[in-house]
This record gives C-alpha cells, structure tokens and sequence, in this order.
C-alpha cells in the first residue's frame, strides 16, 4: 500500500515513513513538496474507503478539523481524494505523545501536568464554542511538541452537535479506558463527556496508572458506568489537595455534577500555576543556602575552635581568655555570619516579610522532586530503617526537613530580631525589589516599612507603634487569607458530594444549610481579609503624604488607632474559629 499511495500522490508529497496506526487510518510521514515542509498524512486504508460509511465518517473528521483553528490544535492542511484514496495533511509535530511521556519517565511534576492540561482545556473550549465535540480525548491524542507546545490530535470521531445523526444514534465510538459513562452507553454526549474523558487523562499524568482496567473492553466500560473512580489522592498522595479535587471533580459519573466547562477546568489549573511563580533569584539563594548554616565550613568550625580557643589561652596565661574565645567562637561567629547574610538580603531589597514566602515555595517545589525520586527510581533504603537514624533519613527523603526547621527559625521572633539587627547596618538607598512574588498585603506591608524608615528620628519615635501594627495587620491577612482558601475548598467539597434531587428532603436541607453556613462565613472572612489590606493602604499612602508634605503626623496617628480596632477585631474573629474547631 505504501507504493501504491506514494504512487498516487507523487508530485505533490514524498513519503518518507510511516509514524503509526490507528482505528481509523495509517499516519505517514511526508515531504509537501511545493512548500517543501514536513506533514503528517492521515490515510483511510482503500479496504475501509470502500466502505462508504467508514468513508463518509472519515471525511467528516477531516472536515470538522480542517474547521478548528486554535494553537493547541494540530492544523489540518488540506483534505484529498485521489482515486480511491482518502487522506488529509495535517502539521507535523516533532515530539512525543502524553502516553510516551508518562511511559517513558513516569507520572509528571504536578505543576507540569497542570500546564498541560490546561493548554487541552483550552484547546477544548474552543472546539466546543465551534460545536465540536472531540469524543476520543486520551493520552495518546496529546503531543507535547520539543519546544513545550502542547498539541490536541485525531479529532476523528468528532462531530457537529448541529446537524450529527450520524454519531448519535447508539454507536459506541472511543477508547474504552477514557470514555464517559453516557458515551460507554451509547447515549447522545455532550462537551461534559470530554470533561470526563481529560479528568482520567488528567489521573493518568498525576499517578502514571489508569482507574479501570480489564482484559476485555467489555469489562473497562462496564466499569465505567457502575464503579466510582478511586480519588486521586489515593493513588497520588502528593499531588496538591486542589489541583486533585478538580480532577475528581471532571470524574463525577452524573455529568452535572461536572465542571460547567473545560475554561473553567483550565482557569482552576490557570490559577494553580500563578501561584507558584518563581522566586527572585536573590530570595532563591537565601532558602537554599544563606539561610542555613551548613557546608564544609560549618563542619571545620568546631575543630578549628577546639584548636583556636588552648592558643589563645596559652598566649594570654589566662583561663578565662581562652574560655571566653571558646564561648565567642560557637556564638557570636555563627550569629555575625547569620546576620550579615540577612543584611545582604536586605541591600538587595528583600525584608523579613518576604522569607515565609519564600520558604513556603521551596518547600512545594521540593516536595514534588522528592514525590517523583519516591515513586519513580527513588530506589528502596536497604539501612537500618527500624533505627532512629533510619527513619530520620526516611524522613528526609519524605520532606525536606532542612527547610522546614530554617522556615521556622528564620520567620520565628529571633529571624526577626536578626533582621532587625541587620537594618541598623544596611545601607538606607537599598532598591525596593520586584513586588510580583508577594501577597498584596506583604507588599503593602513592606513599603509601609521602608516609608517608615526613611522619616526623621523625632516622627520614628512620635510614630513607634506603626511596625507592630503593620506586622500584626499582614499576620491577621495572612490568616485570613488561608482561611479563606480553606473554606473554598470546604465548598467545593460540599459541593462535589452535593445530593442533587435526593428523595429525602431533610438530607437536602441540611446540605443547603452547610453550604448557606460555609458561603456566609467566606463572605465574612473575605470582607475581613479586604479591610485588613485596606488598613494597610491607608498607612502606606499617608506615609507617602507624610513624605510628600502634605499629611501629618496627627492624622497617621488617627489612622493607626483604626487599624489596631480592625486587627483586633480580626483576631477575635481567629479566637472564634479555634474555639469553634476545637469544640467539634
């Protein structure tokens, strides 16, 4: 067949290879030759192009396709019938397909998986606001092009919801592993079947398995209809309570309790791939090493200090010189080294502030490294593991116990002492630093500060109150803020186990309730979270009225007093939710 097609269609493309075979076609690697370029051509086998419905139903593929244009879909060039071939040319991609990926270096990196789903969601938006439904979406029919692209393929048993008898007439048309309850039964789908079908997508590229496997395609759909899909974070556990619940949420057999729509699944991704933008590069180097007393040096000092502290005893015939060198060296030193490397950050224009975030990020980004060593080639520890020493290093493997303990150390009451050591011998003219990684009320806060800073000694002392009062107004947001994510999450929960026409209209009640109950203590918390910012706006623009000449200390002072009602308004708010939790 290879001859026979590269016969038929010489002059306009020279085949080279063929790339692969599937359930509606063979895929060759060609050579366009008038615009000398690479394709793909898709080619419908002359047995089934006899056919006429096989032909008639991969026409229409090519031509729903050769419709789409969007930047996560493969483009389709141009759709041919010569003699009795049937084909179309679509863009060659040099890559590898999602299934090649996951097979080849095991599950991806949450925030990797999260990219690519999002660009399919996207990719699937479009093709659902044009009418198409995709209806085979599978790992197989994702590229993920050299340069990062991500590509949607095969569109093959799509079709026009308008005007689509042809496939909506009982035909069981997919893969059985990624088909949606409703298409295993051969009833009419809709976009939310392709939700269902990129939610075990989605499984697969987190956990590297699939939910429902069998030796028969019989068995698989049969399992898709009647068995409830494992939660991710069972098979997963590292994968980020979010980006999990958003999955499972796609695998809800009853398609209403779905996502309203892949922009909505690519907008949760979307937001789950700002949150982790990169950390500047000065904050970077603090977290992995300035912050942490370790290396050579740190293993040298004790004996150098052993050495050190008998000479200069001996040099001075004093006891107490020699003791008093001993005390200095295991003290003072690592505390001068601590905070010139905090003054150091603070020229590069970081604060304190910035270290509970920067933490934080390493952290997330460490515990995905360690996930992928744990699962895929992380080996197993053959030591000791029943020792302490063991299960410490089980421990490090599981968590980086490093960054944690320096977290708590550096954001604690001593980090900020030491910073605060450190400003006294920091330049006054250190540059401000990009305010993108932070949370608004950090970056207010911050500027705040340095406003702060830079008055006259006699208003510092009229206005002494103001750092505790900033730190304490980017604490209570800080809390709130976390609440408010956790009551989020609550409501998603809530709603994913909702009871949607349940016969018992006192189970429904009490879930409308809940959700009443937790939608009533969001908005509270939300509108504390947004005063909580607004103090500090206000601080920060009458420090800059202050500096300016055009404000007074006198009004400053009038505006603190309102952002310490509001802080302890806050904080009664927290003491509430302890009280609460602790009674339940």
């Amino acid at each position: 067949m290879f001859l026979d097609f590269q016969g038929a269609v010489a002059g306009r493309y020279s085949l080279e290879r063929e790339l692969g075979r599937g359930g509606m076609g063979v895929v060759y690697l060609a050579r366009e030759v008038r615009l000398d370029r690479s394709v793909a051509i898709k080619l419908l086998p002359p047995s089934k192009a006899s056919d006429p419905k096989l032909r008639e139903r991969f026409l229409r593929e090519a031509r729903t396709a050769a419709k789409l244009s969007h930047p996560n879909i493969i483009p389709i060039h141009a759709v041919e019938e010569i003699g009795g071939f049937v084909f179309f040319a679509m863009a060659y991609v040099e890559g590898e397909t999602l299934t090649e990926r996951v097979r080849r270096r095991g599950p991806l990196a949450p925030s990797e998986a999260s990219r690519v789903l999002r660009d399919v969601a996207w990719a699937l938006a479009y093709a659902h606001g044009q009418g198409v439904i995709h209806r085979d979406v599978k790992p197989d029919n994702i590229l993920l092009e050299n340069s990062g692209r991500v590509l949607v393929a095969d569109f093959g048993i799509a079709s026009i919801v308008a005007g689509a008898s042809g496939l909506s007439t009982g035909e069981v048309v997919g893969t059985p592993e990624f088909m949606s309850p409703e298409q295993a039964l051969g009833e009419a789908v809709d976009g939310r079947s392709d939700l269902y079908s990129l939610g075990i997508v989605g499984y697969f590229a987190f956990s590297g398995t699939l939910p429902f496997e069998a030796e028969k395609a019989t068995e698989v759909l049969a399992k898709q209809v009647t068995e409830p899909v494992p939660l991710l974070g069972t098979v997963a556990p590292l994968v980020p309570r979010r980006l999990a619940q958003a999955i499972d949420r796609c695998l809800a057999k009853d398609r209403e309790e779905r996502p309203d729509g892949p922009a909505v699944l690519a907008d949760q991704l979307g937001h789950a791939l700002e949150q982790r933008r990169d950390l500047p590069v000065a904050l970077r180097a603090f977290v992995k090493h300035d912050a942490r007393l370790d290396g050579s040096g740190v293993l040298l000092w004790p004996f150098i200090m052993l050495v050190a502290t008998p000479i200069a005893g001996m040099l001075t015939q004093s006891v107490a010189v020699g003791f008093v060198t001993l005390v200095s060296g295991y003290t003072l030193v690592p505390l001068g080294v601590l905070i010139n490397r905090a003054r150091k950050l603070l020229n590069a224009g970081f604060g304190h502030s910035d270290i509970g975030v920067a933490f934080k990020a390493e952290i997330d980004r460490t515990r995905e490294e360690r996930a992928y060593g744990l699962g895929y080639g992380g080996g197993t520890l053959t030591i000791g593991v029943g020792s302490g020493m063991g299960a410490l290093i089980m421990l490090q493997r599981r968590r980086d116990v490093d960054a944690e303990f320096w977290g708590r150390f550096w954001t604690g009451r001593f980090g900020r002492w030491l910073f605060g050591v450190a400003r006294m011998f920091t330049s006054a003219k250190a540059v401000p630093a990009s305010l993108t990684h932070r949370p608004t009320e950090l970056a207010l806060g911050m500027a705040a500060e340095q406003l702060y800073d830079t008055l006259p000694k006699e208003t510092r002392q009229q206005l002494r109150e103001l750092p505790d009062v900033v730190h304490r107004l980017e604490q209570d947001a800080q809390r709130m803020r976390a609440r408010l994510e956790e009551l989020q999450e609550a409501l998603s929960d809530v709603g994913q186990r909702g009871t949607p026409g349940t016969p018992d209209p006192a189970i429904g009640a009490r879930h409308d309730r809940i959700v009443a109950d937790l939608s009533a203590e969001r908005d509270l918390v939300q509108q504390r979270l947004k005063d909580a910012v607004a103090a500090l706006e206000t601080i920060r623009l009458n420090l800059l009225r202050l500096h300016a000449g055009t404000g007074s200390v006198r009004s400053l002072t009038t505006d603190l007093g309102l952002a310490r009602e509001v802080a302890r308004s806050i904080s009664a708010q927290v003491e509430g939710f302890r009280e609460v939790e602790e009674a339940l």
